[in-house]
């Protein structure tokens, strides 16, 4: 038996010896003992043909190869496939039916055990939020049609083009809402819910922050950050209930607030960091907020960028050409938070606001293009099992990511491999596997 604790890759990039199980697995199993946990999933299913496990590996395994639908994972299922030794034939149909019958909320609390797992471990700690665990939570749009739908969609009239005349045509969509731990070194998704038809998105994150304090505890988060559609009176007195300090962007959807902001902040002189020239930053301890009826902490930054843009200019010849330019790129922001600073400076409250972008610019963005989140698959007439599909989904994302930054990256001075790398990475150990097996 190889050693399972060596790195996965030599200095010079070439992959080492490999023990018959998959390094991966392997590490899931050490860390979480994810098997076990898998197993001891409900399966709906009275008579199945294939395990409920199997399933789940076939799905998750697919999701951290990032294979793009579960037609592509039937036929790397199939002889020949890279899963065709590990998970054996398996049919789209045959997922489909599983996923439909499986326990969305048992996937939900298998990803809630993995965070548990994840803090006792330090993953969580960072030394620029203080030790707080910090979560930012957003909402995102995924699987628009006009054609495909299920009875969980939601519904709207657009009017586009269609064989060169403008109709109105319903369009289905799902929209979800995402909480991700954005304090760590690389960020963590802690759950997802779905947003319901006739549901907005705060009352569905809402739900989702609720669900999430029920299963890790009313400590497990310190601070909740989100965009200025979640600076709302009732929103904010409803985490306070739940035990979070919160700092949430502030703009015109709350004029009188920011009215208000603006005239106590112009009486206040700017503080400017020595280290950072960039940033000018006003802090007002004590805004009163008509709204909730109460006074909050406000702090106003601009911050001044030298960014690339393309100009128009002429060259010795006096002919117009494109070129790049740097100019300097003014970015103004107000921050409203409950937390109370103490000796803490009120750039903490700018470093906790920025810190929000994370789940829109890092996770949003890589599952949507590398966890292809967007992927309509078992989505016609199959609600139940495109909301697991994409918990697992999210779930393999997450736990590929430890992997990527805890067992691989950690190995290198200087990492060139990617997250889309590893995706590669995982899929060719898997054919190494079944050509030594063979």
């Amino acid at each position: 038996m190889q050693d399972q604790s060596a790195p996965f890759f030599e200095r010079k990039g070439k992959v080492i010896a490999f023990s018959r199980r998959h390094r991966f697995e392997a590490y899931l199993d050490k860390v979480f003992d994810f098997s076990s946990q898998v197993e001891a999933l409900p399966d709906g299913r009275l008579y199945p043909y294939h395990s409920s496990k199997k399933i789940f590996d076939a799905v998750f395994l697919g999701a951290a190869c990032q294979f793009r639908s579960v037609h592509r994972l039937e036929t790397e299922c199939q002889p020949g496939g890279v899963l065709s030794k590990r998970i054996g034939p398996l049919s789209e149909d045959a997922i489909g039916y599983a996923l439909e019958r499986y326990d969305s909320q048992a996937v939900f609390q298998l990803g809630c055990a993995m965070a548990r797992q994840l803090k006792r471990n330090g993953v969580f700690r960072s030394e620029w939020s203080r030790d707080l665990v910090v979560a930012a939570v957003d909402g995102i749009e995924i699987c628009s049609s006009f054609v495909r739908f299920c009875d969980d969609c939601m519904e709207r009239k657009v009017t586009h083009l269609v064989e060169g005349e403008l109709r109105e045509e319903i369009q289905y969509y799902h929209r979800l809402c995402a909480v991700t731990v954005v304090s760590s070194a690389f960020p963590i998704p802690l759950g997802l819910r779905f947003q319901k038809p006739g549901e907005n998105e705060v009352a569905c994150s809402l739900d989702l922050l609720r669900e999430l304090t029920e299963q890790l505890g009313r400590r497990f988060l310190d601070v909740l950050v989100a965009d200025a559609l979640y600076l709302q009176a009732s929103f904010a007195k409803e985490i306070e209930g739940l035990g979070l300090d919160w700092v949430i962007n502030l703009k015109e959807n709350q004029p009188e607030l920011l009215t208000e902001s603006e005239r106590v902040i112009s009486a206040v002189a700017a503080e400017k960091k020595d280290d950072r020239p960039e940033l000018q930053l006003w802090h007002a301890p004590e805004v009163y907020w008509p709204a909730g009826d109460r006074t909050v902490r406000v702090v106003k930054t601009v911050r001044q960028q030298p960014v690339k843009r393309w100009c128009v200019q002429r060259d010795e010849q006096g002919e117009k050409c494109a070129a790049k330019e740097t100019v300097l790129e003014s970015s103004t922001n107000f921050y409203a938070s409950n937390l109370e600073l103490g000796s803490v400076p009120p750039v903490f409250i700018h470093q906790l606001g920025r810190s929000r972008w994370i789940i829109d610019t890092e996770v949003f963005q890589t599952m949507t293009t590398e966890a292809h989140l967007k992927r309509p698959s078992v989505h016609q007439g199959c609600a139940k099992a495109f909301i697991v599909l994409t918990r697992i989904r999210v779930l393999a994302y997450t736990l590929t990511l430890v992997f990527f930054f805890r067992q691989v990256r950690s190995h290198f001075r200087k990492c060139s491999l990617g997250f889309c790398d590893l995706a590669q990475k995982l899929a060719y150990w898997f054919v190494v596997l079944q050509t030594d097996s063979s």
